[in-house]
């Protein structure tokens, strides 16, 4: 199999991402891309019996060893004053976080 992410190809995909990344950098997250590709490329290629069910998870997990699911239950902190003095800015016992400034993508 030849490289399926060609150099192009992945500066396109770079460049969608937004990312910064040095020509060596690039390279081998190309390679490695293109790595997982043949793996599974490979994978597709062994033969399955056609009335193996399809599996999301290799260990049986039935409903008769699944834990019931957990009470969701409040539990009220015993220091929120010192949680809240660690904080870099609070008003009305709320953490004010800086704005965050983003660029609309065309």
């Amino acid at each position: 199999m030849s490289d399926s992410i060609s150099p192009e190809i992945f500066d396109h995909l770079v460049q969608l991402a937004a990312l910064e990344l040095d020509p060596a950098e690039a390279e081998y997250l190309r390679r490695q891309l293109n790595n997982q590709l043949k793996a599974i490329n490979e994978l597709e290629g062994i033969p399955l019996d056609e009335t193996l069910p399809v599996t999301t998870h290799g260990v049986p997990y039935p409903p008769e060893i699944t834990p019931p699911i957990r009470q969701d239950e409040w539990v009220a902190c015993q220091n929120p004053d010192e949680i809240l003095n660690q904080a870099p800015r609070v008003e009305d016992r709320y953490v004010i976080v800086p704005e965050i400034p983003h660029t609309e993508l065309d």
